[in-house]
């Protein structure tokens, strides 16, 4: 029996994948059709192409893999005839075969508006990776001109892309969209406004209501002319309008096809000729083209369930999920369920930090009862456990805000946990995995680690998504079962961080390749040499300096590196007290490079756009001025945010400043597993916002009432209440032994909101370690943060000053010469390309 399947795309691949796995393959002969020269690659993450051009990292399978299942692959041939009555298909190169089953896998091409001008040079679109090398090419072409600048048409979530590669690029890019919102399908307005606000940032143009009448140039681009007689400069064009399902095949043999398109398919993905199927994006089921990957790779399942007469083959589902997690030019997005709800039936629970650049929506039955979708901006973090609750019909928390807003306070509920769903719960949509089989694995001993669970089902090897539930379902089962989850740090170190800070300690090992020699094994990776650089920190009371070799790259240069290469420069401004002269002395150094200028919400000055071999000199001049490094780029205390307190507050209880200034003092330069920051609000008005602080204090009649892991930015947590009404002195004492705590126990990269929520026992636990001392360690805490804050030393005053540590912030080996960088305006302030 000869099986055909035509088309060798995402979802054509999965059919052939599933048929490999099948244990009726041997009945079959298996034949696939691809229309491109390589077999199946990745469209999903079809943009990383654009960094290393290395089409091998986004294949899904060789061509030996073909050879081995017993499938015939034949690329670069297409399908030029079908003949469904004699069951037979011709090639272009005049090769015909007969075939028994056949699957029409043929997928879509984009959508190119009926615009005049589409033919000229520079126009292209964003489909395949023969495209993507086409602008590419194109690019390095117009790069030098001044002020090139590409313009995507069509604001959805493949324009979105193709923007951030052009960004990428070095070309000034806009985005041009029909609709007045980007996203509209996805996104209501506030969204859709947040993220074009990030974008914005980012120095994406954003143009919206635009319908292009004409794309003018003679033989190339060289502009837009839209309706309403406005126009826009191009040198380049992506168009990113949609997309067509590839049906002229199955038009042409006579298979009834939609009035708008599309192969006509039902319930098992039959069409209207005889054993003939239809897949993927070519398909029009229920109305409807499907473009995720998703359904596509359900429509796969189905099809040869179908073919393959299996018992449970199933159907497919009335209602398609069409929920989706992206991230986009370094934005999360997602939506899922209804993101419009009729406003009769629902209710919609919104937190939106307009600032931040985070907006999470949620909407819920009228009676508080069921989940029946969501958006979110800026931060997707829930979407996991967000999504398999509207899946799953879920009961919800008593407040249901605490889904997107955390626990707030004692006997908060944020509802359910992985453990909660039920077996039947898909985890992993691409693959089609349950909770239940999952958890099979787990209690069988089949699997004990998320990368078993991987090589046993394939969850997470599509758009990979589902990781993070994957590694919540491996831990919260392995603890349910009473066995311990150790999470060691790599595979070279096999010990949890606590372990390792414990081992380097008693063992007195100073350097990483000793630790390596001594309780390690291999070469290392990138992610335990940063931890152990963490752990010499803290233990040994060292600034980065020393172990400078194993940083990131932040690290390494005390600088964050920016998205254009460039460095941004951070002094200390300890409560955000500065005299005059400092201010004066910032903007001299911000005027003498050329700097961009912001205040930002820690109360610090940045100053972006500072090139590598710049940093030691900025750093000279403020130095002199009396600054010190502001660890902005660092896992180590970065802020201690005040109001202005009783000195000039009418409603201040106590002088906030100077406090928010002594805590700062004591604990700069303070390594720790994540970045730390604090607050100390003068009244219970909270300006200084120290609940969303991972410490904060806030000043009441009989003292101060100090708070812990809060965290404030992507997913905003309340700190809870740890002590008070205390003294400022007892105050200190208790954040000197809750900060040692956490930076002996805390994992690697782990928050102090995160670390709290692991912690058993939680908050209560805390305050008898911290306040009770029922561990009986206060002492050893307290005498321990004491030497750390003995050894402080400005790692920015080390670095100007040891002509072998300066010598790192060479740009070049050989030579003093540095790359000059082309710089545009935004804002009245020069900044490097590109924004």
């Amino acid at each position: 029996m000869q099986i055909v399947v035509i088309g060798n795309g995402m979802v054509g691949h999965k059919f052939c994948d599933l048929f490999s796995r099948h244990p009726r393959r041997g009945e079959f002969q298996l034949t696939v059709f691809g229309e491109e020269r390589r077999p199946a690659y990745d469209r999903v993450h079809l943009s990383a192409y654009f960094s290393d051009r290395d089409a091998d990292k986004l294949a899904l399978a060789s061509r030996e893999w073909y050879a081995e299942a017993g499938i015939t692959l034949r690329t670069g041939e297409l399908v030029t005839e079908l003949d469904t009555e004699r069951r037979e298909l011709t090639t272009h190169l005049g090769n015909v075969l007969r075939y028994d089953y056949l699957v029409l896998a043929t997928g879509s091409v984009p959508f190119v508006p009926p615009v005049p001008g589409c033919e000229k040079q520079g126009v292209f679109v964003y489909r395949t990776i023969e495209d993507l090398e086409a602008i590419m090419d194109y690019a390095d072409k117009i790069r030098d001109k001044a002020g090139a600048r590409s313009v995507i048409m069509g604001g959805g979530l493949l324009g979105l892309e193709a923007a951030k590669a052009t960004l990428d690029m070095g070309l000034a890019t806009d985005v041009i969209e029909f609709a007045p919102r980007l996203m509209p399908r996805q996104l209501d307005e506030a969204g859709a406004t947040t993220l074009k606000n990030k974008l914005a940032d980012l120095g994406l143009g954003v143009h919206l209501s635009k319908s292009t009448t004409a794309i003018a140039g003679n033989g190339a681009i060289t502009h837009l002319e839209f309706s309403d007689e406005t126009s826009l400069p191009a040198d380049m064009l992506i168009i990113s309008a949609g997309i067509r399902p590839r049906d002229e095949l199955a038009r042409k043999a006579g298979i009834e096809v939609g009035p708008r398109g599309g192969i006509m398919a039902d319930e098992y993905l039959r069409t209207s000729a005889p054993d003939v199927y239809v897949i993927g994006e070519a398909a029009l089921y229920r109305e409807m083209i499907y473009g995720l990957v998703a359904p596509g790779y359900d429509m796969a399942r189905v099809a040869l369930g179908s073919i393959m007469a299996d018992a449970d083959g199933g159907c497919m589902p009335e209602a398609i999920d069409l929920s989706t997690k992206l991230k986009l030019i370094g934005t999360d997005v997602a939506s899922f369920g209804e993101c419009f709800p009729n406003a009769d039936e629902a209710r919609s629970i919104v937190f939106h930090d307009e600032s931040g650049g985070i907006y999470k929506r949620i909407n819920i039955s009228r009676d508080g009862k069921r989940l029946l979708g969501g958006i979110l901006v800026g931060d997707a973090a829930d979407y996991n456990m967000l999504h398999q609750i509207y899946k799953n019909n879920m009961a919800l928390p008593p407040q249901p805000e605490d889904l997107i807003l955390g626990t707030r306070g004692v006997g908060g509920n944020p509802g359910a946990g992985v453990l909660d769903l039920p077996d039947a719960a898909v985890i992993c949509s691409c693959e089609n995995v349950s909770k239940g089989t999952l958890c099979s694995l787990l209690s069988e001993g089949e699997a004990a680690s998320v990368k078993e669970l991987v090589a046993c089902t394939g969850a997470g090897t599509g758009c990979g998504g589902c990781k993070p539930i994957l590694t919540d379902l491996v831990e919260n089962y392995m603890k349910s079962q009473g066995k311990v989850v150790r999470n060691t740090i790599c595979e070279h170190f096999a010990y949890t961080r606590q372990e390792l800070r414990d081992l380097v300690q008693m063992k007195n090992i100073r350097t990483y390749d000793e630790a390596l020699d001594v309780i390690g094994q291999g070469n290392g990776c990138e992610t335990c040499k940063p931890a152990l650089a963490s752990i010499f920190a803290t233990v040994y009371a060292e600034t980065a300096n020393p172990q400078a070799q194993i940083q990131d790259t932040n690290d390494r240069f005390l600088a964050n590196i920016q998205r254009n290469g460039t460095y941004s420069v951070v002094p200390r401004v300890p409560g955000g007290e500065i005299s005059p002269d400092k201010l004066l002395a910032i903007g001299s150094v911000a005027k003498k490079y050329d700097l961009y200028t912001k205040i930002t919400g820690g109360q610090r000055i940045d100053l972006f756009g500072a090139r590598l071999e710049e940093l030691p000199l900025i750093w000279e001049e403020l130095i002199a001025a009396g600054f010190e490094s502001g660890h902005a780029y660092g896992k180590s205390l970065r802020t201690v945010k005040s109001c202005v307190g009783s000195t000039w507050c009418r409603y201040g209880m106590d002088e906030s400043v100077s406090f928010a200034i002594e805590i700062e003092e004591r604990y700069k330069g303070l390594r720790s597993p994540h970045k730390l920051k604090g607050g100390v609000s003068g009244c219970i008005r909270e300006c200084a916002e120290a609940r969303g602080k991972d410490f904060g204090l806030i000043a009441v009649e009989e003292g101060y009432n100090l708070y812990v892991c809060g965290n404030g930015g992507a997913r905003p947590v309340h700190a809870q209440l740890l002590a008070g009404p205390v003294d400022r002195a007892t105050a200190v004492r208790y954040l000197d032994r809750f900060l040692m705590f956490y930076l002996r126990t805390a994992g690697p990269l782990i928050r102090t909101a995160k670390w709290l929520e692991g912690l058993e026992g939680g908050i209560d636990y805390l305050k008898s370690v911290v306040v009770d001392d029922v561990l009986g360690i206060a002492e050893e805490l307290e005498t321990e943060m004491q030497g750390l804050v003995d050894g402080y030393a400005c790692e920015w005053k080390q670095a100007i000053e040891d002509p072998a540590l300066r010598a790192r912030f060479r740009p070049f080996v050989n030579t003093d010469e540095s790359e000059e960088l082309e710089f545009v305006a935004l804002r009245d302030q020069k900044m490097p390309k590109p924004w």
